[in-house]
């Protein structure tokens, strides 16, 4: 039986000490009784062995678990000293158990199985080895203890999507990238509104699904109202006196519409079935509010234009005035 050595001590270290502390306390001491700086010196190249042997343990992380697990018992008798040959073992004279001093690990079949009979745990028990089947059979290479794995339970999710006002329109085809880094090919349907939930079938939690709930983007020109849309368009003061044919952006590009003459600041001129997309296949109304513009920085000839047309004109806006 190898003798159990307090390898902390041999290294000069705290049982506490890092990995960086043994390896340091190894080096000083390993130059210090090194063979080469003690020739005939075999005090010192006995403790050179132990050093090496204390950091062979000491330096792996696993042995040293183990080591430090035994070293717990070395208080009781038998784990200090020197052991006796297997030839000596005897009775220490107290009762009918052996001496720890005279104790053959080798008959017991683990660590465990040594320290019941050093404290004489089992002198009741049955000793005989459990068989298979049994609750306490044990198989090497496994393990008793169980352990539950959370099952994910399979749920429903949803993410918001702000679809731009012409994309909503017309839908069809669109990668799109979702919060948790996904990127996913959706097929979204034409006249999406907001509020509006798209179903992507196992795309959720653990097999759940996943709706996209939708937000339509506000747009710098057109204003959805329900199934009409609402523009403003500017036009100027000759185009207003005149009339004219003028060319209008709607959701299906450039339309021709007609501008009466005469036509004043906010009038209200329709679009027939130029507007959004309903549920039962019908399309909405373009509606678009006429906006006079004066111009800010008119040139020298139009100046002298308006200069003229002011001599010449006969309307007078104030004259209703109820004042």
């Amino acid at each position: 039986m190898q003798d159990f050595r307090n390898y902390y001590d041999i290294l000069g270290v705290a049982r506490d000490a890092s990995a960086d502390e043994i390896k340091k306390a190894y080096r000083r001491l390993a130059r210090q009784f090194h063979p080469d700086q003690n020739p005939g010196n075999k005090q010192a190249e006995e403790k050179f062995k132990d050093l090496n042997e204390a950091n062979e343990v000491l330096s792996d992380s696993t042995k040293r678990a183990q080591y430090d697990q035994f070293g717990k018992f070395w208080q009781q008798r038998g784990f200090k000293g020197e052991q006796p040959p297997k030839s000596s073992r005897g009775w220490d004279g107290r009762g009918d158990r052996p001496s720890s001093d005279d104790v053959d690990f080798a008959e017991f079949a683990d660590f465990n199985s040594f320290v019941d009979q050093l404290l004489n745990r089992r002198a009741n028990q049955d000793t005989s080895p459990p068989r298979a089947g049994t609750r306490d059979y044990y198989q090497p290479g496994t393990t008793k203890t169980s352990y539950t794995v959370p099952r994910t339970t399979r749920r429903d999710a949803e993410a918001r999507l702000a679809v731009p006002l012409e994309k909503a329109y017309t839908g069809g085809q669109e990668r799109i990238r979702l919060e948790d880094g996904r990127s996913l090919e959706v097929n979204m349907p034409p006249g999406m509104v907001t509020g509006q939930r798209i179903r992507l079938k196992g795309q959720g939690v653990a097999g759940g699904d996943l709706y996209l709930k939708i937000d339509v983007a506000p747009h710098p020109f057109f204003r959805l109202e329900g199934s009409d849309i609402q523009c403003l368009l500017p036009i100027t003061p000759s185009e207003a006196v005149l009339g004219r044919q003028l060319e209008v952006p709607t959701l299906d590009g450039l339309v021709k519409m007609s501008i009466p003459a005469g036509v004043r600041t906010g009038q209200r001129l329709r679009l027939a079935a130029k507007g959004y997309p309903t549920t039962d296949g019908r399309r909405g109304d373009q509606i678009v509010e006429i906006q006079i513009m004066v111009p800010r920085d008119p040139s020298p000839q139009e100046r002298d234009l308006y200069e003229k047309l002011r001599q010449l004109e006969t309307f007078n806006p104030r004259a209703d005035l109820p004042v």
